[in-house]
């Protein structure tokens, strides 16, 4: 809703452009003059009104005033309203390049005080064409010279309170030759080890990121984009909703490769099976539906490349195997080829490529997808062994690193929990420093990286990856800017944290308290906080990080609550600086059921159950590797409701507390049972509500036989126990 009413009263309009007062003879004698020209040579074309209708975008726009309103010829009833900010730009596509002649900006109330008017040919690249320093409102007419397709007010400072609102933004000049390549034709130059990516003729090399925020949210981060010296973004899929960005990224001068997703994407362990050599309706309609998006955004300045596929060819071997994972590869790689042929026989002016995580991928494109103009690469820890394989493989086009940064889960070593060992932030940062060192290395080949990943999430894959999770700056996001601009002078970076250590690592008691410590020091002198998170991942499959319970303790380090859930989780300290920055560390703990005094009775006992599995994943399961002192083996049931667990402890002997040490496939509803004779039971303990969790259970009881009655499970699965304790 605008504070300020729509039809608030015009100023006085005045022109920036002056002329002398010319005497009617002196104005006689012009005109004169004029006629004798005009005898003597044809009339130049009269500058045109190029503005009106045209296509524009806009950083920002209040409420209703879009900033479409600016160019629809309507002076005084509709009009463009920014955001209340300083730094807003509206910007008009002329749709050809001109010969430029004049910008009218005639503004409403809301006035710019200082901006510049911009000129570009591809919709990236601008230059100033004129400049308002004290600006009063008004109608101001600014002479322009030069030739450009683009043109753009770029607001500095608001003459008022308000935004910047033009009731209309007017370009004149006359069109040159026919319309350029939308933001300038993209090619891949050169020849045999010598080749260039040129865009709109000049040299191009990809600086980019992957793009992992919302579109919603482009235009609050692609500022912050620009400013690590980032000149082109990647995304996975294209589709209706990817216009938003695509302007925001054009409005920043930044390029974005258009993916397109094709199953099995993602690589090892991703789901989606196609039959690429017999599903031709599966075909029929990507192949339809990707034409459909290279036709919309063909024209758009944004456009740098297409991209077909990710994965894939690694995928497929999650679908298929032996000689049908050949044919199906083959297949698929045939179909990428199909794919090229239409984007370019649709976009003659932008390339194609298609992205796989393993240079082994590279010969069946070489076989099959000729139409491809390079090659590219997934490649994270190994992706100096890139440019090798390259060589070795004997390849003839250029590649593109389309992933890349620090080791993956996938390459480091396993922890004494025996799970990946997350690299340090010193690491990680290394890791995409020597990254980009590698592409830029191989001269002539490597045209560049999107590194992985310019994300926000903060969870388990997101602190791994992500160069502002939760929006916190860490020191990878550092390393790349460095990289991409050659200096990171004058910034406030992230504290470092050395020395974490959690203890004990491989028993922590379960709802219990385990240490943590870590040195942090801030580069900058800054004040610092620390917070502790928990993930999941490994225990129940939840990547989120959650903020622990914690207490600090007089040395520094801190006594941190334990997990309900046993097994291995992620434990992370995370400093920031109160600028924006955090650093971040990560090592594992073992939750473990936590230890109950006394004898266990059940050890070793005569265990049955009603029933078990003879086979399926880690089974067989029989009941007694429920009593066997293992915390790795355990029982397992049949999929059905009601089943039971027997312990015979061969006399009668008094107890005081179970502790059941759950599975996953745990029980819901269940009573605990006692009897003397193995046929009259009672009951000791009953719930209704059970989590899952370790279950230690206060039933003191005389007895010889124990009988849990497992009788609502807690998952579809059946129920699962890795110990069952009974302790005097």
């Amino acid at each position: 809703m605008s504070a300020h009413p729509p039809t608030a009263p015009r100023r006085h309009r005045h022109s920036r452009t002056t002329a002398s007062l010319l005497s009617l003879g002196a104005l006689g004698t012009l005109l004169a003059a004029s006629l004798t020209a005009l005898t003597a040579a044809p009339a130049a074309a009269a500058p045109a009104l190029l503005s009106q209708g045209k296509s524009v975008t806009a950083s920002s726009a209040e409420g209703p005033f879009a900033a479409g309103a600016a160019v629809d010829g309507d002076l005084t009833g509709t009009r463009w309203a920014s955001q209340w900010s300083d730094a807003q730009w509206i910007q008009v596509d002329l749709g050809v390049r001109a010969d430029l002649s004049r910008a009218v900006l005639t503004w409403e109330a809301a006035y710019g005080k200082a901006y510049d008017i911009q000129v570009s040919d591809d919709g990236a690249d601008w230059r100033t064409a004129g400049s308002v320093t004290a600006g009063d409102g008004g109608t101001d007419d600014l002479a322009l010279s030069g030739t450009g397709r683009y043109v753009r007010m770029n607001g500095h400072t608001r003459g008022t309170g308000y935004g910047y609102s033009l009731w209309e933004f007017q370009v004149y000049g006359t069109p040159v030759g026919g319309p350029p390549a939308p933001g300038g034709a993209v090619r891949v130059t050169g020849g045999q080890g010598d080749w260039q990516l040129t865009a709109g003729g000049q040299p191009y090399t990809v600086k980019g990121v992957t793009w992992g925020p919302s579109v919603a949210d482009a235009a609050r981060h692609m500022p912050d984009v620009k400013a690590m010296g980032v000149n082109t973004i990647r995304t996975w899929g294209t589709d209706g909703t990817t216009k938003p960005l695509l302007d925001t990224a054009a409005a920043h001068g930044i390029r974005v490769i258009n993916g397109f997703w094709l199953q099995p994407g993602g690589g090892p362990g991703s789901g989606g099976c196609v039959n690429y050599v017999t599903d031709t309706a599966y075909k029929s309609a990507m192949l339809a539906e990707f034409a459909r998006w290279v036709e919309t955004y063909r024209s758009h300045p944004a456009t740098l490349m297409w991209n077909v596929g990710n994965e894939s060819v690694l995928g497929l071997q999650n679908c298929f195997g032996g000689a049908e994972l050949e044919a199906q590869r083959d297949a698929y790689t045939s179909f990428v080829n199909e794919v090229a042929r239409r984007i370019h026989a649709i976009d003659p002016d932008h390339p194609v490529t298609s992205t796989d995580a393993w240079t082994g991928a590279w010969p069946y494109y070489r076989r099959n997808a000729p139409d491809l103009d390079l090659y590219s690469m997934n490649a994270y820890g190994d992706v100096c062994r890139v440019r090798q394989d390259w060589t070795d493989g004997g390849y003839t086009k250029p590649y593109l690193i389309t992933e890349t940064g620090p080791a993956g889960e996938w390459e480091t070593p396993k922890d004494a929990n025996g799970v990946a060992e997350e690299p340090t932030d010193v690491q990680k940062a290394e890791g995409y420093t020597r990254a980009w060192n590698c592409v830029t290395g191989h001269r002539g080949v490597a045209l560049g990286a999107t590194v992985f990943h310019y994300g926000t999430e903060h969870d388990f894959g997101g602190v791994w990856f992500n160069l502002v999770p939760d929006g916190l700056k860490r020191l990878s996001y550092y390393a790349v800017k460095k990289a991409y601009t050659g200096s990171t002078s004058g910034d406030n970076t992230p504290p470092v944290i050395s020395g974490m250590s959690v203890t004990p690592s491989g028993s922590a008691p379960a709802g219990g308290e385990f240490t943590v410590r870590a040195d942090v020091r801030d580069p900058d002198g800054d004040p610092v906080s620390t917070r502790i998170f928990l993930s999941g991942n490994y225990a129940n499959g939840d990547k989120r990080l959650v903020e622990a319970a914690r207490r600090a303790l007089p040395d520094g380090s801190f006594a941190v609550t334990a997990p309900e859930k046993l097994g291995v989780w992620k434990v992370y300290v995370q400093a920031e600086d109160g600028h924006g920055n955090a650093g971040i560390e990560a090592r594992s703990v073992r939750v473990v059921a936590p230890p109950v005094t006394g004898t266990n009775l059940a050890l070793g006992r005569p265990t049955t159950a009603s029933s078990s599995q003879a086979s399926y994943g880690d089974c067989p399961c029989p009941p007694e590797r429920a009593t066997d002192g293992n915390a790795g083996t355990r029982w397992a049931s049949d999929w059905s409701d009601p089943q039971w667990i027997r312990v015979d402890l061969g006399s009668v002997r008094s107890f005081r507390r179970l502790q059941l040490v759950w599975d996953p496939a745990y029980a819901r509803a269940y009573e605990v049972q006692v009897s003397d004779d193995g046929a009259n039971w009672r009951t000791v303990h009953t719930t209704s509500d059970g989590n899952g969790d370790v279950d230690t259970i206060d039933a003191a009881a005389t007895a010889r036989y124990v009988r849990l009655q497992l009788t609502a499970r807690g998952t579809g699965w059946g129920y699962s126990l890795y110990e069952l304790g009974i302790y005097a």
